[in-house]
């Protein structure tokens, strides 16, 4: 396994100005670095890949849809957005040296319209997918699609229906993110949900219950790495959590209150233990 820091524990929108972050996070005891980014325009992408191996430290890319953007609205210029904002941040991540571009990428982030998804909701989003193979090829890079909890979205939420939909898909680089944190709200077990996904999981996110510092809390780290091992998964286990005093991104994650020390403590203190877990 990989470890990596998500960059939204220290900022909205990792850019040049942030590349001082990149030592720290190697000190830390990081493999890698997950950079977060909402616009791909003017993004220095091959001066951040250069940066990122100066310190020795691997690279993934993760974004979602925001606003109006949808990939399963009934609106097709809305979905043709969607999808260009898609190509877009894939072929971002392959400047930057990512072979995985992430995050809720079918319905946008807290849209939620008093109702379950229907039928309709899902042949687009598959369609849509399915329309992002050749992107995906010929940049050489995997689309990880993240279901969220129910507070978030309404579309995808558990990992069966994720498994469902790659298998719909039908395609080798459509797979899952499996997220401690929404699974926790989501799965009856986590452990036989992470094993459930089989093939199909092929990134982590990690925190605590409550966003803080993996192992402080009540998720059940012991089964999702044991369920990791029964899988052979040698993927990246990274450390998405969100800056308590960015305002933009505690707003959006509705973090009222410190869930840790600092965000460096969430990163530091939470890969030691990531590292122990990993190697019991």
């Amino acid at each position: 396994m990989k470890f990596g820091a998500n960059s939204l524990l220290w900022t909205g929108n990792f850019d040049e100005e942030h590349l001082s972050l990149l030592p720290k996070v190697k000190e830390m005891g990081f493999d890698g670095f997950e950079i977060a980014r909402f616009a791909f325009d003017g993004f220095p992408a091959a001066k951040i890949k250069a940066a990122l191996a100066d310190e020795g430290l691997g690279c993934t890319f993760c974004s979602a849809l925001t606003g109006q953007t949808s990939l399963v609205s009934d609106d097709a210029a809305v979905r043709t957005q969607a999808r260009d904002f898609l190509v877009q941040g894939i072929e971002t991540a392959a400047e930057l040296g990512s072979k995985v571009f992430m995050g809720p990428v079918c319905s946008p982030v807290g849209l939620l319209l008093g109702r379950r998804r229907n039928e309709d909701e899902w042949k687009r989003a598959v369609e849509g997918l399915q329309s992002l193979e050749g992107t995906l090829e010929a940049c050489d890079v995997t689309l990880m699609v993240e279901p969220l909890n129910r507070f978030e979205t309404y579309f995808l939420n558990t990992m069966a229906d994720g498994r469902r939909l790659c298998e719909e898909v039908g395609h080798d680089r459509i797979a899952i993110i499996f997220d401690t944190f929404h699974a926790n709200i989501e799965e009856k077990n986590l452990a036989e949900s992470l094993r459930g996904l089989g093939k199909y999981v092929k990134h982590m996110h990690t925190c605590e219950n409550d966003r803080g510092v993996p192992g402080t809390g009540h998720i059940d780290w012991a089964g999702v790495f044991a369920a990791l091992c029964d899988l052979e998964y040698d993927g990246w286990v990274t450390i998405e959590s969100f800056g308590m005093h960015v305002k933009e991104i505690a707003a959006a994650a509705c973090i009222w209150r410190d869930i840790a020390p600092s965000s460096d403590a969430i990163a530091a203190d939470g890969v030691k233990f990531l590292r122990r877990m990993a190697e019991a």
